[in-house]
């Protein structure tokens, strides 16, 4: 939905725009009496994928961006409309897609604490050989967004972004390995390890080692990532991306901190391999669905 607040002279242009895009609909006009100047306010619906012409549009007309708000409203009904017509009301809307990104580029405070926490429990996972406890790290890290953020941040060109979004991303793995290297240290020293702990006999130790599978699941995890990343699935399909990125980063950091196994270079070229792949996967489905939607909008 758009809301936008237009200079009295920019109201004709921006009027005239808004009936010439296809997919925004249900335009409302009128003053807007709030405002110390004569300015005009618009209303209207726009579908997903006339959002990004929209902008644009917007653009063009020299709108200040502190002028109009464009929102995504979830639609109940009517349900014929969502799923029988030829576009309906779902589309691929690059705009919403670069917000996103951009909001999740940086490494904030709530994303570091949900990564260290999901580091103590991963690390206590590998020590006790526990896969419950590694798959509710998995469930817990938020490392599906700065991985897609990288994404975005390839396909558009954008440098900085994609720049931010890998550090983000690195510093949020390099804190699982530091974590479960301190808390395996702490609890080797505190004698608090099971007897003769050794973390290559670990029930978890095909996390040091790199086959067919792990390929296939990176790229199908990176796959699945992307798409969820522009949804609300987001939350849920994140642990399809974790479970290539914290085991291997916890498995490595406990590899340090219990005795400096030989397994920790195992699992840096897996968690190494894992992270890339996903990249290429994540960025390989969001340049198709753009290309698509550029293919739509020219029909």
């Amino acid at each position: 939905m758009l809301r936008s607040s237009v200079d009295a002279e920019l109201a004709p242009s921006f009027s005239a725009r808004l009936r010439e895009i296809e997919g925004v609909r249900r335009v409302v006009r009128q003053p807007d009496e709030s405002a110390d100047v004569g300015s005009t306010v618009f209303v209207a619906d726009v579908e997903p994928a006339a959002a990004d012409r929209l902008v644009e549009a917007i653009a063009e007309l020299g709108i200040p961006v502190d002028d109009y708000l464009l929102s995504k409203v979830e639609v109940v009904a009517p349900l014929r409309r969502q799923l029988g017509s030829e576009r309906g009301i779902e589309g691929f809307a690059w705009v919403e897609v670069m917000g996103q990104a951009r909001a999740n580029s940086r490494p904030l405070a709530r994303y570091l604490a949900l990564i260290t926490v999901a580091a103590v429990i991963a690390a206590l996972g590998v020590v006790t050989s526990s896969s419950i406890l590694i798959v509710g790290a998995m469930a817990v890290s938020p490392d599906l967004l700065p991985i897609c953020a990288t994404c975005v941040g390839i396909v558009a060109g954008r440098r900085v972004l994609t720049q931010r979004a890998v550090v983000t991303l690195v510093l949020g793995l390099a804190l699982v390995v530091v974590v479960a290297a301190v808390l395996s240290a702490l609890l080797k020293w505190g004698d608090l390890l099971p007897a003769g702990f050794k973390v290559e006999d670990s029930a978890l130790n095909t996390l040091a080692h790199t086959d067919y599978s792990t390929v296939l699941v990176a790229l199908a995890a990176g796959v699945a990532g992307m798409l969820a990343f522009e949804t609300r699935a987001s939350a849920a399909v994140g642990v399809a991306i974790s479970v290539t990125t914290i085991p291997a980063s916890a498995y490595l950091g406990v590899s340090i901190g219990s005795a400096g196994s030989g397994e920790a270079l195992g699992a840096l070229a897996v968690l190494a391999v894992n992270v890339s792949l996903l990249i290429v996967a994540g960025s390989a489905t969001l340049y198709v669905q753009r290309w698509l939607a550029g293919r739509r909008n020219h029909d």
